[in-house]
């Protein structure tokens, strides 16, 4: 990316994606993160859907499970911008690519967003393919989206109201603390070890950056990670089978994320 402000690339991206797709306002946008792509059969047939790099800012992601494009859906009269893929803050590019994404979604008029991810398990009563609600994050990276001196509250940023409706579509799931880590190797056991300690359930290597910028763009933003491996055993972490994990989790998922686009809105 060029050293434009990032707000006028997010509104040049919008005005991009209102082109492509045809639909000037989206209302939702959903993030796909790792293995999620199945999920967007829940919304129906895409209105529009077009790669990623069709749109100024946008960088093509460059990990496994990420298909890299970019969707208009009409759920249910909700219009819904669905990203799937996300770039990540390990890809060496800085943060301005890894939050475009949900700065464009704000700019094309975006309220709520959905973000999803794969995880790494630091709880015993977790289970492999379960779908947890992400309540609280640490932001174990020393980074942050925001330029300058501008000071963006976060004590509310996964929203207890969208909690709340997510548990009423589906009372089974458990609410959990992601740990944002830079990756992109896989923890030790003493690093795993380590944030399970400071007070992290679950970890990964994205969907913070994303949540916040979006708190700073006003938008209510809710987190739904599903656990793909169990950190700190001896076995070790298969990249593959982190993606496959996911993808299985993200086709019974799909549903409540096309419920949460329907009465999330306030």
């Amino acid at each position: 990316m060029t050293d434009a402000d990032p707000r006028e690339q997010a509104a040049q991206a919008a005005g991009r994606i209102a082109d492509l797709t045809g639909v000037p306002r989206h209302d939702a946008v959903v993030v796909l993160g790792t293995g999620w792509a199945p999920a967007a059969d829940a919304f129906g047939e895409p209105v529009a859907e077009l790669p990623m790099t069709d749109v100024p800012g946008f960088v093509a992601p460059a990990a496994d499970g990420h298909r890299g494009t970019i969707a208009s859906y009409d759920v249910e009269g909700v219009p819904t911008l669905v990203l799937s893929g996300r770039t990540h803050l390990y890809e060496g590019l800085g943060l301005r690519p890894v939050v475009h994404g949900i700065r464009t979604a704000a700019a094309c008029g975006c309220t709520l967003a959905l973000l999803t991810n794969a995880n790494g398990s630091l709880r015993d009563d977790l289970d492999i393919g379960q779908p947890v609600l992400l309540r609280d994050h640490l932001n174990l990276t020393g980074t942050s989206p925001i330029e300058g001196a501008h000071f963006v509250d976060l004590t509310d940023c996964w929203s207890a109201r969208l909690r709340g409706i997510a548990r009423e579509l589906y009372p089974s799931l458990v609410e959990a603390t992601y740990a944002w880590l830079a990756g992109p190797h896989y923890e030790t056991l003493a690093e795993a070890e380590w944030v399970r300690r400071v007070g992290g359930d679950v970890l990964g290597m994205s969907t913070v950056p994303e949540a916040i910028a979006g708190r700073e763009c006003g938008l209510e933003v809710l987190g739904l990670s599903t656990v793909t491996a169990i950190e700190g055993q001896d076995s070790g972490i298969d990249p593959r089978e982190v993606v496959a994990v996911a993808e299985r989790t993200a086709a019974r998922m799909g549903p409540l994320l096309a419920d949460l686009v329907r009465k999330g809105l306030p």
